[in-house]
């Protein structure tokens, strides 16, 4: 993986010098909060509904583990004991006091992270498919591309006072794990003639007018990756919308102008843009791919796994649900679960990361991961090592066997923390974790992605949720919307709503409901509930969770005043 060299160390050592003087004299009351405001947030440092939060960038979602233990302690020393892992591969601490983050600052320079651009109207954290540079059906790491755009964008002069935030996201699969067609840029890289390039979809993105990014160009030559991208910046920046923060994001300038007007734009722009750029921009990835060479692969015998897997239900259990190909023989990629039932998705605990550092460290050639679905991963496990990771997981309540199933959700902090939220989004993750627990029915379903947001921000990602539930204020009580048939992959769509909202008692009883409904419809175990609603569609689902709409009104019978 890419380590800092000696202008990126200085680069750090210095932004945080000038950081903690903007905080000394936050203090002592030489800058108002309006003044610090926009200089906390160039810091990742937001004022959220109870204390300071600090959100720290891990850069296209990859750690070592003297990274993850850094994280650990910073957890200890200056927040309380746990950090929240997001849905932007980030790491977020949610009770720093304003006079320790210079510190904590300085912390995670030492090791390489910062957490610059992980706020702000910018171009914030590079993300990546999570099992990259370890994944069977990948075509190319796309980290190398990713660090290539981080270096790029970072303090970029041009990019620094966005219209609104902007992200990009990296994959090298055929599969799509980073979500790409719900970022303002996705790259997808692809091959053609021999030849790497690019698939680039523009105008994706959540929130309160979610919209699936569109094709701008099929394939983008390797070399033009850079000036292309600042072509598309360029022309956002020239017609993006400033008068109305709700319309500033590029979708909003894609669905007004139009994709082929704005590809046009963009092809104007790359002309004029190509020539200025020499190639050292690819001379700087060539050196930057040397960094994330494969690790050298072991030849181990798998009798351990096989006879685990064969004589220890438990094992098997996880060994279905966590563990996906890896393009080595002999390996798995691990993913850890952090959504044990009833715990806070994304939250894990000092010890817990200091465990996973130490797996890492121990059996995973020193490499971790973080998923946009707020997990941990070990990309590169050798089977024969996965009896007794499993066993050290379980010791940590990390070896919930979930992923992917009806437990494995995702949830913002939602009015626990954040101070734009309109609903709690945890207790609703909670409770519907430990009822499907309790049925014992998660392994049943099968693969199921739900979602939850406390606010129309989107950060929980319900949009494109199998069930995406939504939690909004009416008349200050909490209210849920349910949306159906989303889709985070290469065929990505935004759910349909599915009616009037459910109060925060009423809502695990409809997710229920509806689940029940799926095993009824399902036409066997093998249809998936977004196969089950792309062949019925909405109206029995609806059924399913409005039963009083559905029940025929019966009049009772008039009695005659003569009747005896």
């Amino acid at each position: 993986m890419y380590k800092y060299n000696e202008f990126d160390t200085a680069f750090l050592n210095e932004r945080n010098a000038q950081f903690r003087a903007q905080v000394e004299r936050r203090i002592d009351g030489s800058l108002t909060e309006d003044e610090f405001k926009p200089l906390r947030l160039m810091n990742g440092l937001y004022l959220q509904l109870h204390a300071y939060m600090l959100r720290v960038a891990i850069p296209y979602g990859t750690l070592n583990s003297a990274q993850m233990r850094a994280l650990a302690e910073i957890s200890e020393k200056w927040d309380k004991g746990y950090g929240h892992f997001t849905t932007r591969q980030n790491i977020q601490y949610n009770w720093p006091k304003l006079r320790d983050v210079p510190d904590m600052l300085d912390a995670l320079a030492k090791v390489g992270l910062h957490a610059i651009q992980t706020s702000g109207n910018t171009i914030r954290n590079v993300t990546a498919d999570h099992f990259a540079g370890a994944a069977a059906d990948e075509i190319a790491d796309p980290r190398p591309v990713a660090e290539l755009v981080r270096q790029w964008s970072t303090d970029h002069p041009d990019f620094q006072f966005l219209g609104r935030k902007f992200k990009i996201a990296v994959t090298g699969s055929s599969s799509d794990r980073a979500v790409i067609k719900a970022h303002d840029i996705g790259l997808r890289i692809a091959e053609r003639d021999g030849k790497a390039g690019f698939e680039v979809i523009v105008g994706g993105g959540l929130g309160r007018t979610p919209m699936i990014g569109k094709t701008i160009r099929d394939f983008l030559p390797k070399p033009d990756l850079l000036p292309y991208l600042e072509a598309v910046l360029n022309v956002y920046n020239l017609l993006g919308r400033r008068d109305n923060k709700y319309k500033a994001r590029i979708k909003i300038t894609v669905h007004e102008n139009g994709i082929d007007k704005i590809r046009s734009l963009v092809e104007e722009q790359f002309l004029l843009i190509r020539p200025t750029f020499s190639g050292v921009d690819q001379d700087m990835l060539r050196d930057i791919e040397t960094a994330f060479a494969a690790p050298t692969w072991q030849q181990k015998p798998l009798t351990a796994y096989e006879d685990a897997y064969r004589v220890d239900p438990v094992f098997r259990s996880w060994a279905d649900t966590n563990l996906s190909a890896h393009n080595a023989d002999g390996y798995a990629i691990v993913t850890i679960s952090l959504k044990a039932h009833g715990a806070t998705p994304g939250d894990a605990t000092a010890d817990q990361m200091r465990l996973m550092a130490d797996l890492a460290e121990r059996y995973g050639h020193n490499e971790l991961r973080i998923s946009h679905e707020q997990n941990v991963i070990l990309p590169h496990v050798h089977k024969s090592d996965l009896p007794l990771i499993h066993a050290e997981l379980q010791r940590a309540d990390l070896g919930t066997a979930n992923i992917g199933l009806i437990s494995d959700i995702i949830a913002c902090p939602g009015m626990d923390y954040c101070a734009l939220a309109t609903a709690r989004s945890i207790p609703v993750a909670q409770e519907i974790a430990t009822r499907f627990d309790e049925l014992k029915l998660e392994h049943d379903i099968g693969a199921l992605k739900i979602k939850i947001s406390g606010c129309i921000n989107a950060c929980g990602h319900h949009h494109i949720a199998h069930i995406g539930i939504l939690g909004l204020d009416r008349a200050g009580v909490e209210n849920y919307q349910i949306t159906l048939g989303g889709d985070a992959t290469m065929t990505a769509a935004i759910g349909q709503r599915a009616g009037p909202g459910f109060s925060a008692d009423d809502i695990v009883p409809a997710i229920e409901r509806l689940v029940y409904a799926y095993l009824d419809l399902r036409t066997d175990p093998s249809e998936e509930f977004l196969q089950t609603y792309g062949r019925l569609g909405l109206a029995p689902f609806k059924s399913a969770l409005y039963p009083e709409v559905q029940a025929p009104k019966v009049r009772a019978p008039e009695v005659s005043a003569n009747a005896a």
